[in-house]
Formats: C-alpha cells, sequence, structure tokens
C-alpha cells in the first residue's frame, strides 16, 4: 500500500459544450420591411409633388377623397328620385361642391369650376386633333418626317403648348443668331396651317442654351426675344391672323429642360395656344 502512495489522482473535467447559430427570431426582418415600405412612399410622395401641377393634385386628393356629400345637401325631386339616377343633377341631391354637367347653368356654376374641367378636355381634345394633324402630315414625305422631329406637345397650365427645339446638326437659327434656318421656316408653315384650325390666342416663347462661360454682356435675353419675334413673323407670313398674337416674350437661359443648360435640346421655340379663361 506504501508503493501507491505516488500515484496521481485521476481528475475528469467536464465541459459543456454550447452550440451557436440557433434561431434569433425574425421580428428585426418585419421591422426593416415596414421601414423600407414607408421611404419608399416618402419619396413617391416627393416626387408627385415635384412633378404634377397644382389642379393635379388637387385631382389627386379627390380621388382618395369622401365621395358621399355630407353637408350643404340641397334635396328635391318627386317621388323616388323622380324617375332619375341619384347622380341627376336636376332633381336629386346635390354637394354643393361643383357644377354636374357641361352645359351647367350660372347656378350650377357658382357651385364649383365646371369651366375648369371644361377647360381641361377642351385642351384634351385640342392636343389630340394638333397630333393627329401632325402625324398625318409626317407621313406624307421622309422631308416631312424630319421636321416633325423637332416638335413635341404638352398641355401646361397656360394651355396647349407646341414646342420647337434644336436637333443636333439640325439647327433652327444660325449659330447665336436670329437667322431662321429652312428647317425653321418650313416647321412654321406646317404650324401655320395647324394652327389655323383652332381659334385660342397665341403666345410665343423662346429659349437659348446657357453660354459655357461666363460672358460679361450675355446676349441670351436679346436672342431669345429676337427668335421668338422670327418665329412670330414666319407664323404671320404662313397666314396666322396678327390679332391671335397675345404675348411674344424671351426667357433667356433661364428654364432649360435638361439637366445640363449648356445643352442643345434648351434651344428652343414655344407656341402657347392659351386657355381661353387667360
Amino acid at each position: 500500500m506504501a508503493g501507491q502512495s505516488n500515484v496521481a489522482p485521476v481528475i475528469i473535467k467536464r465541459k459543456k459544450i454550447i452550440q451557436g447559430g440557433g434561431h434569433h427570431g425574425g421580428a428585426w426582418k418585419v421591422a426593416y420591411a415596414d421601414f423600407v415600405t414607408a421611404m419608399m412612399a416618402f419619396f413617391m410622395l416627393m416626387w408627385l409633388l415635384g412633378a404634377t401641377t397644382e389642379k393635379q393634385r388637387k385631382g389627386i386628393a379627390d380621388y382618395f377623397g369622401p365621395t358621399i356629400p355630407v353637408n350643404r345637401i340641397s334635396g328635391g325631386g318627386d317621388g323616388a328620385f323622380g324617375g332619375d339616377s341619384l347622380f341627376s343633377d336636376q332633381s336629386l341631391a346635390q354637394s354643393g361642391t361643383g357644377a354636374a354637367s357641361a352645359a351647367a347653368t350660372d347656378a350650377q356654376k357658382a357651385q364649383g369650376d365646371s369651366d375648369g374641367d371644361r377647360a381641361d378636355a377642351e385642351e384634351q381634345r385640342l392636343q389630340a386633333a394638333v397630333d393627329k394633324v401632325l402625324s398625318a402630315r409626317g407621313g406624307e414625305s421622309m422631308t416631312m418626317e424630319r421636321m416633325l422631329r423637332h416638335v413635341t406637345t404638352r398641355i401646361t397650365d397656360e394651355g396647349l403648348v407646341i414646342e420647337v427645339f434644336d436637333l443636333e446638326g439640325v439647327p433652327l437659327f444660325a449659330a447665336d443668331q436670329a437667322e431662321a434656318t429652312p428647317a425653321l421656316q418650313g416647321i412654321a408653315g406646317l404650324l401655320a396651317e395647324v394652327l389655323a384650325l383652332t381659334q385660342n390666342q397665341i403666345a410665343v416663347a423662346g429659349h437659348v442654351r446657357a453660354y459655357p462661360i461666363t460672358l460679361i454682356d450675355n446676349p441670351s435675353w436679346d436672342l431669345s426675344s429676337a427668335r421668338a419675334l422670327v418665329l412670330r413673323g414666319l407664323l404671320e407670313t404662313g397666314g396666322l391672323s396678327t390679332a391671335r398674337i397675345a404675348r411674344i416674350s424671351g426667357h433667356a437661359d433661364r428654364k432649360p429642360v435638361t439637366a445640363d443648360p449648356t445643352a442643345i435640346r434648351n434651344n428652343r421655340l414655344e407656341v402657347v395656344l392659351l386657355r381661353r379663361d387667360r
């Protein structure tokens, strides 16, 4: 027994092994998805505010607003609706916020801006007619089709805008001058024919691109105004009545349509068929 006293004792260590990578829960994913959705909605809202006019924003707001009249009700009608539908403006309840028919009476016009709605519809029809005429003329020849590459139309708060602009290698005027090229002369003759189909007053505006360097005497104002006057003269030569010209203006390089204000696309003329209420 004495010989076994020098034997070292046996020590047993037990290690507790903890395995990682277990389930941590997915609540953060839901929160992150909500955050991304909210940011997307925010940026869409900011884009809509910047890309729409006041009338368009009002239309969007009205779309999401309640459509059931809750105040200023004016009752009427004989019997159960008097044989009319719920939306009749003759004998049924009206919300009092707008005239209901295209041929609204003076009393109905006092309730809302029916004239503005009809003006919008008129401009839509006018744009469709102008585009149809231009497209039809564009199919006549390759020369006409090349001319129409310079022309676009759009509707603004002022009215229907017919925009004529420079193309690379095919300018409307001689460089830095108000001398019309054959391309502009042909386009002006075509516009005079199209404008003869309308009765609206007309405004002509000139725009030029910015110069790449700062000049002591910037010619942009005089040049844009002079070019607008040249187009007015060409339109009148083509048969447009002088009495229909309501305004001639030059905007220099203050309203570029591209991110680069020196781009040739900013050399343009605008012929505006003004709203009848302006």
